[in-house]
């Protein structure tokens, strides 16, 4: 609108018409614009249930209707329609600089509430002034243009309008409503008073300090006429009411219908209170919003998590029964070869070898046996007719164990060295002892197994092969150290073994005991202080499920040891908290996650690819993003699909496309709303732990290889279905020497 400097010929119009006639009659509200002009603003009240009294309430509800007229064009008939969006917020802001009023949602949204029934009042006093007769018809000629309304009203809107109205369809709507409403049960007497000042005027009056009157209080005041008197049928809905009220609790009254819907036998709406008025909601009243039924999303959503776990229980009830299985023929088989076998092992723990039966009578390892009285495997009673031993050397790649191991999900022999096993008592045997293949087995010992390499063999190929690879690759990229993989004899994992020296010996030993690791600005985007506790420690030692302070603890290994100093490495990669970005902080707090990554992609100018470990609540991923080209690179070492997380997806969606938009890019519009997924085929993980440990290593080579785009079947170099025990064990080792390095746990 225009100042009194830009516009001497008529201060008092609004920006949009200064250059028109105003035509005499019409409101203006010349005295707002005028306070408006020398700055001054008016205050408006709100009640309990966040409605609109005061003094000043009626003249901004007129107001209302002002700007309304003036942005709104007739012609719209859906108040909702997202194109009427930029007219809204002008609306919004006009109201602003003329009355106090607190900039928030709920505010905004009561305002614009109202401007919607201030426009759908407009249509109507147009339609019924113009285009019906005195009896409330239709006229059949066409009504003259309304040159009163010109300044509002164009002549193109005004033909469009008059279209509108003339549909049979509205007619049929009209007449319908017209009839209900000719003749209404219990008429409405307070004219423009409207129920929130009509509360306001009864507490004012009677003095009370009560913030609010029940529902069916004021629809008995609403229905006073000018004489006092109360209509009979009126003062029934009343007195029912009182007696309802007296037997239905205030939770009750919330889920169900209210006690004024209950007497009158009309059903309750949603999103308003009956006998309330405009602006009063079932969240206003009752404190928390009414129950809602689901949206077909939710349903479908819902029914996915059910059908998971349907399917989850399947597959452990599938697994139990096959343990059952082995269980109960291993038990036969040792029960045949001898009742009191235990008495063969010395007590105590010995070194031995362990055999299989099927399907060939094998040596396939050899480990420990542990025979003690009372001992467990993984808090749990043994098994009859086993021991519990632990492997050290697999003979076999191939052999699978006797019994799975329910809490790693191992099955394979292989994927048990250094932990304990369940083994049967018949296919132990002591080191020095000869063992003799079973009478049944008439095939002996395969001939591929006669000669075996050690374990000692296994792992310095393994560790041979490893160094192949890293020393073909490009000299001027900086290569992780191998220092934990001896070039001779079997992996010993002495840092994880010197580490937990060290926290048994340190006041870290005791439950509760912490070790704070300063993060800092630039790895996150904000300075941070991460913690370390003992259990978080027992997690690496017993190669158990991760937490988020352990993989923010290796991305700083990560920062220290490839990036610092490395303008290369550190303009190249960068990373997100899973602090600030997880599933738990998506459904709670999405805009705050929403600015994080936006603001964390605004870092940079150049081309970013920003790794983000995201947990999902039970399950650790890999999401490389390159916000530039907008592509997101999955890796997930379980094999899923990101569909399984939409709450991630579309957050990362939302942020990229906010991003674009602050840095002001343009893309084509065959790509604006294309942002792409790449699944990465990357290597899997074979049990229910190993998550945080891929993730690890996923970020470790993906730095290494100094690469922005990663290949669909991931790196050449790198390229594997599963990674070995060994490969993970790599990580640990390079996790606990930062420890020790960094001095964090001290004597």
């Amino acid at each position: 609108m225009a100042s009194d400097q830009e516009n001497s010929q008529d201060a008092n119009a609004p920006d949009d018409t200064s250059e028109k006639e105003i035509t005499r009659g019409i409101t203006i509200m010349k005295s707002i614009i005028r306070d408006r002009d020398k700055a001054v603003t008016y205050n408006v009240n709100w009640n309990a249930d966040n409605q609109l009294i005061g003094s000043n309430a009626a003249k901004l509800a007129s107001y209302i209707g002002t700007l309304v007229r003036m942005h709104i064009p007739i012609t719209a008939t859906r108040w909702s329609n997202k194109e009427l969006g930029s007219a809204k917020d002008k609306i919004w802001t006009e109201i602003l600089r003329s009355f106090n009023i607190e900039d928030t949602t709920i505010r905004k949204k009561y305002i614009l509430q109202l401007a919607g029934k201030r426009h759908r009042g407009w249509r109507t006093f147009l339609t019924n002034k113009y285009l019906k007769d005195k009896e409330n018809f239709f006229v059949e000629y066409d009504p003259e243009y309304p040159v009163k309304y010109a300044i509002f009203i164009t002549e193109e809107e005004w033909v469009a309008f008059v279209a509108q109205r003339r549909d049979e369809n509205f007619k049929k709507v009209s007449a319908t409503n017209r009839e209900r409403a000719s003749n209404p049960t219990y008429a409405y007497k307070k004219g423009r008073l409207g129920y929130a000042r009509l509360e306001e005027k009864i507490l004012d009056e009677t003095k009370s300090d009560a913030t609010s009157l029940p529902p069916h209080v004021l629809w008995k005041e609403a229905r006073v006429g000018k004489d006092g008197t109360v209509r009979d049928d009126v003062q029934h809905i009343y007195d029912e009411c009182e007696t309802l009220s007296q037997s239905i609790s205030t939770a009750e009254d919330q889920e169900n219908r209210s006690v004024l819907s209950r007497a009158l036998n009309v059903p309750e709406y949603p999103g308003r209170v009956r006998g309330k008025g405009h602006g009063c909601t079932p969240t206003s009243l009752y404190k928390n919003p009414r129950r809602r039924n689901p949206s077909n999303q939710e349903v479908m959503e819902t029914l996915q998590a059910l059908q998971a776990q349907v399917l989850q229980l399947q597959n452990d009830n599938e697994r139990y029964r096959c343990m059952e299985k082995c269980s109960s023929q291993l038990k036969e088989t040792s029960e045949k070869a001898s009742i009191n076998c235990q008495n063969k092992f010395p007590e105590g723990i010995s070194s031995c070898q362990l055999y299989l039966s099927s399907p060939t009578y094998r040596l396939v390892g050899k480990g420990k046996v542990h025979n003690t009285s009372g001992d467990l495997l993984h808090h749990r009673p043994l098994p009859d007719g086993h021991l519990k031993v632990s492997v050290d050397v697999v003979l076999d790649k191939d052999a699978l164990l006797p019994i799975p191991d329910i809490v790693s999900e191992t099955t394979l022999l292989r994927d048990a060295i250094g932990s304990f096993v369940a083994w049967p008592l018949d296919l132990i045997f002591i080191d020095d002892e000869t063992p003799t293949k079973p009478a049944s087995k008439d095939k002996g010992i395969l001939r591929h197994n006669e000669s075996v390499a050690s374990q000692k063999e296994v792992f310095a190929q393994g560790s041979q092969q490893l160094r192949q690879k890293i020393g073909s690759r490009q000299k001027n990229k900086r290569d992780l150290p191998v220092t934990s993989l001896p070039k001779k004899g079997a992996f010993v994992p002495r840092y994880q073994i010197s580490l937990e020296t060290l926290v048994d010996s340190s006041d870290m030993a005791t439950a509760g005991a912490i070790r704070l690791l300063d993060m800092e600005e630039d790895i996150f985007g904000y300075s941070c202080t991460e913690t370390i506790g003992k259990e978080d420690l027992e997690h690496i030692f017993r190669h158990q499920e991760l937490g988020v302070g352990v993989i923010h603890t290796y991305i700083r290994f990560l920062y220290d040891n490839f990036m610092r100093g490395n303008d290369q490495l550190s303009n190249r990669f960068r990373f997100v908290s899973s602090s600030l970005v997880n599933k738990a902080l998506i459904c709670r707090e999405p805009d705050s996650c929403r600015e994080y990554l936006v603001k964390r992609f605004m870092a940079s100018s150049t081309n970013n690819l920003y790794l983000w470990p995201y947990n999902s609540g039970c399950h650790w991923l890999l999401l490389a993003i390159d916000p530039l080209k907008e592509v997101v690179y999955f890796l997930n070492s379980i094999d899923g699909e990101w569909t399984n997380y939409p709450d991630m997806k579309q957050l990362v969606d939302t942020s990229i496309k906010v991003f674009r938009s602050q840095r002001q890019a343009r893309v084509p519009r065959t790509k604006s709303s294309n942002i792409t997924w790449i699944k990465v085929q990357c290597p899997l993980q074979r049990n229910g732990i190993d998550c945080g440990y891929f993730v690890m290593r996923f970020m470790r080579e993906i730095i290494n290889m100094n690469q922005i785009e990663i290949p669909i079947t991931y790196f050449d170099e790198y390229k594997c279905a599963h990674y070995t025990r060994l490969q993970l064990e790599q990580i640990k080792e390079e996790l606990c020497q930062y420890f020790i390095k960094k001095r964090l746990i001290s004597i």
